[in-house]
């Protein structure tokens, strides 16, 4: 069964210091404007390239053999940073497609915990479950149920399908909230505006990658590649002062 047993401290990285900071490293090398609008845009893709690679690394350092504490702390490091996405929920049932539906912020399935929380189902391929329904040692009961997920949402069997909107709880990782800059426009000025804004989720750690990634599309925006090798100089500069 998945544990979720980490800290979950709310964490973000303020939308509008990255925003200023793309401002202010185009601005100073004279390269153009990027709209709140392009920014958004391209915040978005940032971030979920970002949290997609979380996963892809705990993948890869997770085939390293032995006990390296390096690559240990970097495993531990990944999963706090991905900590903070993790959720429970009760699945809902819809008796028009047969199917706990998904929730709508799901992005990868930890566990379904069935029989108020009591029992663990064990994930099966859709094309395998008639084979497990068949054999009368693998057949799914209530207490060793099974589950499929299909276009329908995720089903779940014991001894019979479960329908109950209290029988089935979910593990989930969530999708990253959508980023936004929201603004008002004085005198022809966009001016932040902190309602209706919502903060990147990553990790704090994240927010020079974030500024670096961002004026990399911003380079492909503006025609000007250079855009990112400004990014990277800053970068330096900054990590620079902080060993001063």
């Amino acid at each position: 069964m998945a544990l979720f047993t980490l800290n979950k401290t709310t964490m973000a990285v303020s939308v509008d210091t990255v925003y200023q900071r793309v401002l202010a490293i185009l601005n100073k090398e004279q390269r153009g404007y990027v709209t709140p609008e392009e920014f958004n845009l391209f915040a978005n893709q940032a971030q979920l390239d970002m949290f997609e690679q979380y996963f892809y690394d705990i993948n890869q350092f997770g085939r390293i053999h032995g006990n390296d504490t390096e690559y240990s702390d970097m495993l531990d490091n990944l999963n706090e940073k991905i900590a903070v996405f993790e959720k429970e929920a009760n699945l809902t049932y819809s008796s028009g497609n047969g199917a706990y539906s998904d929730p709508s912020d799901l992005y990868r399935i930890g566990s379904i915990i069935v029989n108020s929380g009591n029992v663990e189902a064990e994930r099966v391929a859709k094309n395998e479950f008639l084979y497990y329904n068949l054999s009368p040692l693998a057949k799914p009961t209530d207490a060793r149920p099974v589950y499929f997920k299909d276009n329908d949402g995720i089903k779940v069997y014991g001894a019979s399908q479960f329908t109950g909107n209290t029988d089935v709880k979910i593990q989930y990782t969530k999708k990253p909230a959508k980023v936004i800059w929201n603004y008002n426009t004085v005198s022809g000025n966009a001016q932040y505006k902190a309602t209706g804004s919502v903060d990147f989720e990553v990790h704090p750690s994240e927010e020079t990658d974030l500024v670096i990634n961002i004026l990399a599309m911003c380079g492909l925006l503006l025609k000007d590649p250079s855009v990112y090798q400004i990014s990277v100089a800053e970068e330096q500069r900054d990590t620079a002062e902080e060993k001063a």
